[in-house]
């Protein structure tokens, strides 16, 4: 069984997730929240670890038990039945092996959250804005198709269509693990609705994706922070322009300053805004994480530094092309209709090869 290394790990990865088990249904640390959230997500990821433990530990015991009936069999119907069992474990030894490796190497902690979505409109004036609700509208299909829930907080409408600026929460399984691939600039080549003369013009567009900080993760201050509340404008009703209901919070410490005008009650648009000031402050630190990261692997640079270019989206030629690990697909209508898939997988496949690679398992 020495071929087998990894089964090694198995009996201090069984302690480890034994000893967590234990310490989740201790009444003093369900008293701790923040330890017991964090010891919940090491329970689950050990959950997994050890299934896939399981599945390898038992495709070892088949290739052993065939080979013993090769040794000490003569029936040969017996022996060739030993022979299948033997070769179809060894094909699927590898990728058990892999799966483990990948489960060994800790994940960002993050991964797991919800996710906060900035778009903003950057260079290319009017058809910048239009691509930014390009964007937005790419993600809300994209989030239709994994059963998210999408809910704006914040929004500034362009003169000409599309956004200046829009800010929405992401809720669901796994989202910012998926979502912070998107995060750097997106441009796009194409030829504007505000152009006479049919030349392609390019224009950009910033989007950040931040994970959503729990109540646990940030202690926030009343004395620290401003409240001011003002008119709603945009879409909302006869209330808007006519209530106090938008909510602007200023968190003294930091200088972060959040709006949230969606709701027409100020009590529920100060909950979100609260919400989004704990994510961005929490942020500042999670930054330096980043900025870590980023110079090790290419598929998070734009996370690491925002003002990255990561995609452009040519219309001449049907082409997207992210500029990250050099993909280039010819389907760019079915991807700004959300179909985003392809692109994300990529991206997660590249950047499972770089975490690996930094393990050296």
């Amino acid at each position: 069984m020495a071929q087998y290394a990894l089964l090694e790990k198995y009996e201090s990865i069984q302690h480890r997730f034994d000893e967590v088990g234990q310490q989740i249904s201790d009444p003093e640390v369900m008293n701790d929240m923040k330890r017991y959230v964090k010891l919940n997500q090491e329970y689950r990821r050990l959950e997994d670890l050890m299934k896939v433990f399981r599945e390898y530990k038992n495709l070892v015991k088949d290739i052993e038990s065939g080979k013993e009936i090769l040794a000490e069999e003569s029936d040969e119907e017996l022996r060739e039945m030993a022979r299948e069992e033997i070769e179809k474990a060894e094909k699927l030894i590898p990728e058990k092996e892999k799966e483990i490796k990948l489960l060994l190497v800790p994940a960002d902690p993050e991964d797991a959250k919800n996710a906060i979505l900035e778009i903003r409109a950057g260079t290319g004036g009017d058809e910048a804005s239009i691509f930014a609700g390009d964007l937005f509208r790419m993600y809300t299909k994209y989030c239709e198709k994994k059963g998210w829930r999408l809910e704006v907080t914040n929004l500034n409408e362009g003169t000409a269509g599309g956004y200046k600026e829009i800010v929405a929460k992401i809720s669901g399984k796994g989202v910012y693990g998926i979502m912070k691939y998107e995060s750097g600039v997106h441009r796009v080549q194409r030829v504007p609705q505000t152009e006479t003369q049919g030349r392609v013009h390019t224009s950009a567009a910033t989007v950040a994706v931040l994970p959503e900080a729990e109540e646990f993760d940030v202690e926030l201050k009343e004395s620290d922070i401003r409240k001011d509340t003002y008119c709603s404008s945009g879409p909302g009703g006869q209330s808007v322009n006519t209530t106090y209901s938008a909510i602007r919070l200023t968190h003294i410490p930091t200088g972060i300053v959040v709006t949230c005008q969606d709701q027409k009650s100020q009590l529920k648009n100060l909950a979100k805004a609260m919400a989004e000031l704990r994510t961005r402050i929490y942020n500042l630190e999670y930054q330096k994480y980043l900025d870590e990261i980023s110079s090790k692997r290419k598929t998070m640079v734009s996370t690491g530094d925002r003002s990255a270019k990561i995609r452009t989206y040519n219309w001449p030629q049907g082409r997207v092309t992210d500029h990250r690990i050099n993909l280039t697909l010819y389907n760019l209508q079915a991807i700004i209709n959300g179909d985003i898939d392809e692109l994300i997988e990529k991206l997660i496949i590249e950047e499972n090869a770089e975490r690996l690679k930094e393990a050296e398992i």
